[in-house]
């Protein structure tokens, strides 16, 4: 009897210990969940609990160097879904999620089976559509589907449209730069994302009593290039006539320098593209060839075996050169462009010729001084590696190796064939031999400002990377290049007034085995004033069709836009400039361009048209908001203005602003229609003609907003400037 009881005594006791250890396990799990792991879980907790949303920071601003705005962030709606949220719906028979799909689909025209699997998904947040338009974010407002929301974000705009668009790039649907400057000034002109935190629970509603926390954006800096909105629209203006003739070229490009500091005024292209729009033209119109391409210089590149052979004595202006039409080379002939030989030359007439054989004795002096020193300058002068600019995809060029270099090959050289530079290069080299002998780095960013406080975080200063010339070689160079301008074949970019030295450019495109058969590369690069040049432009045509040589094609452009820059920028003419243009030749009428900016569209064209000037519009409202060129700039009669029209927009929350016209000057019914089909009324005063206004032309107001305008007869109107 006694061994039942034991048997039953350790069953119990087992079962006791089992309990206690399970107790025991349950102490030591609690204990490792509180004090150990408890900081560890509740951050979890923390974070499976807490929802983040993004608020976007606005890009930096981007000006020209007078401050018009090239590049601006606006405000964007975008389409965004919480799955939780849409799946709980469904479930009280509320709003069933194919109906939501439906609805989306219908009004963002997208597909309703995808549309449908993201805001059914496992996320806590998805993007059904980012940065719709306006009036589709506020039709979505309105049908308040659940889980769907409307989330405000940045957006870059370019108000110019196409202006400039090889320099500025674009931005991403994520606000993130992707060409131009707004890739390479990233750190610069991007911000920092700021959010709104709070607390949701597992079927992602808001906890009560929990507050969101708002962490505010910090927008980018703010950044003022070189370029110069006026210049650059000469230049464009200048391509798009040349594309539009009768025998357009491939693509054509213009830089324009200061060859002081080589800050860049203008870099415009050929094959303009909307950066706003960027992704409806092939990205090969978004290259920026005058960067990234190289093609050989031919004749232009003269001036750097003129300014070698200066610089080294092996030359000076006092050399004689002999033309028979061609020069032999080891076992090779080169051959003079020109039909007929030039004979008996001194340097002057060899560089106003353009003579290939002159040029080849010239690299020939140069190599019998030294094996290899025409190359050491051709590096010095920083071809065949980048500039440093700050713009990508910047490309090196191509030079021959060392071992290539054989007597053909250096005398081809030094009339710019079997070399390849990129237009920035070559530019950059001649702005050396027009600031006194200076390799200087090339300048597209002007200073950068705090967006905030307007502070500068980044002011540009010239840099020299080295001295490749003397002043005196250069002074020396940049007189031998008048001659090509007065008596050579540089004729067509003489400026009445200006002393211009130049070179031009024909070279034949290399393919494959040799050189393609009639495919050109025309150009021409000149300073002005040659005494203290302030201007360097290159102008380079990439396989013009028709007359192909540089004097014909690239000079005239070049004539063309620096006339109107020289004028814009008040550099004066001198009575004494040898400009080579004979007293009997005809210069084009100079108009100065009046101010439009604030009135109706329809005054400002026949204002513009009054003193001969011809409008291209971009834009489609009834008020001019800016011009290119700016007011008081003197152009060519027959010269272009765009004219940027608008006057009327339309914010978030539905408010419809009006920029007030400019009044002064008309009768009274023209005054009243005008307002009244911008949206506005008018409180007369007087009558006749209209001489003040409150709230003045310019002035953003609400539309519906009221105009006092007084008039007065036409007998006690005093005329003025406005």
């Amino acid at each position: 009897m006694a061994a039942p009881k034991i048997n039953m005594r350790r069953k119990m006791a087992v079962i006791l210990a089992l309990i206690l250890l399970f107790f025991a396990a349950i102490v030591v799990k609690l204990f490792i969940l509180q004090f150990i792991q408890g900081n560890t879980l509740q951050q979890r907790a923390e974070e499976t609990r807490t929802r983040q949303q993004t608020v976007s920071a606005a890009r930096g601003t981007i000006y020209d160097v007078n401050g018009n705005k090239l590049a601006i962030s606006i405000t964007a709606d975008s389409i965004a879904a919480r799955p939780a949220v849409v799946k709980e719906a469904e479930k009280e028979n509320n709003q069933p999620a194919s109906e939501t799909a439906r609805v989306l689909a219908e009004l963002l025209g997208g597909d309703e089976v995808d549309i449908y699997e993201k805001i059914t998904s496992d996320s806590s947040f998805v993007w059904i559509e980012r940065k719709v338009d306006f009036e589709v974010a506020e039709m979505i407002q309105f049908e308040n589907l659940p889980g769907i929301t409307v989330v405000e974000e940045t957006q870059r705009f370019y108000p110019r449209t196409t202006l400039a668009a090889h320099v500025l790039g674009f931005a991403g649907v994520d606000n993130q730069g992707l060409e131009g400057v707004e890739l390479s000034l990233e750190n610069w002109l991007q911000g920092t994302d700021g959010s709104i935190v709070g607390k949701y629970d597992g079927e992602e509603r808001p906890l009560p009593q929990e507050e969101e926390t708002y962490i505010p954006p910090e927008d980018g800096n703010n950044v003022y290039l070189t370029i110069d909105e006026n210049i650059q629209y000469f230049c464009e203006r200048e391509l798009l006539a040349l594309m539009e003739s009768e025998t357009p070229p491939k693509q054509a490009g213009i830089i324009i320098m200061r060859p002081d500091t080589c800050e860049i005024l203008a870099m415009a292209c050929t094959d303009p593209f909307d950066p706003n729009d960027y992704q409806a033209y092939d990205s090969s119109t978004w290259r920026n060839f005058l960067v990234s391409d190289a093609y050989e210089p031919g004749s232009t590149f003269k001036i750097i075996t003129a300014a070698v052979a200066l610089e080294e004595g092996t030359i000076d202006e006092s050399s004689t050169f002999y033309d028979p039409g061609y020069i032999s080379v080891a076992d090779a002939q080169i051959h003079c462009w020109a039909s007929v030989a030039h004979g008996s030359q001194t340097l002057a007439e060899a560089v106003g010729n353009s003579c290939n054989p002159a040029f080849v004795a010239i690299e020939q002096s140069i190599e019998a001084k030294e094996s290899g020193l025409f190359y050491k300058y051709i590096e010095a002068f920083g071809f065949g590696q980048t500039t440093g600019i700050a713009l990508n995809g910047e490309a090196t060029g191509l030079l021959q190796s060392e071992s290539a270099r054989g007597p053909v090959e250096m005398a081809t050289t030094a009339i710019g064939q079997g070399i390849s530079v990129t237009p920035l290069q070559m530019i950059t080299a001649a702005c050396a031999v027009a600031n006194g002998g200076y390799l200087m780095q090339p300048q597209i960013v002007s200073k950068v400002m705090d967006s905030e406080d307007q502070t500068v975080i980044y002011e540009q200063e010239p840099v020299v990377v080295r001295q490749v010339i003397s002043e005196d070689t250069a002074a020396r160079l940049r007189a031998l290049l008048v001659n090509v301008v007065t008596d050579g074949g540089g004729a067509n970019a003489a400026i009445e007034g200006y002393t211009i030295g130049g070179k031009t450019g024909t070279a034949q495109k290399p393919e494959a085995g040799g050189y393609a058969d009639g495919k050109y590369v025309a150009s021409f690069i000149g300073m002005v004033p040659i005494e203290d040049p302030e201007l360097v432009c290159l102008v380079v045509v990439d396989e013009p069709s028709g007359v192909y040589y540089g004097s014909q094609v690239a000079a005239p452009v070049f004539k063309a836009v620096v006339s109107d820059t020289l004028r814009y920028l008040g550099i004066a003419p001198s009575a004494d400039a040898d400009d080579g243009i004979e007293a009997d030749d005809t210069e084009s009428i100079q108009v100065q361009v009046p101010n439009v900016v604030n009135l109706d569209l329809e005054s400002a064209v026949a204002m513009l048209e009054s003193v001969g000037l011809e409008v291209s519009l971009e834009g489609d409202g009834q008020l001019v908001t800016s011009q290119v060129p700016s007011s008081l700039t003197f152009v060519e009669s027959g010269s272009t203005v765009q004219l940027y029209t608008g006057g009327v927009t339309t914010n978030d929350a539905g408010i419809t602003y009006v920029t007030v016209p400019r009044l002064t000057g008309k009768r009274f019914a023209e005054a009243a229609n005008l307002l009244s089909a911008m949206g506005l009324s008018m409180s007369p005063q007087g009558s006749g003609i209209a001489y003040s206004q409150s709230p003045a032309a310019g002035s953003v107001v609400e539309s519906g907003a009221i105009i006092t305008v007084q008039f007065q007869e036409e007998s006690q109107v005093i005329q003025g400037v406005d």
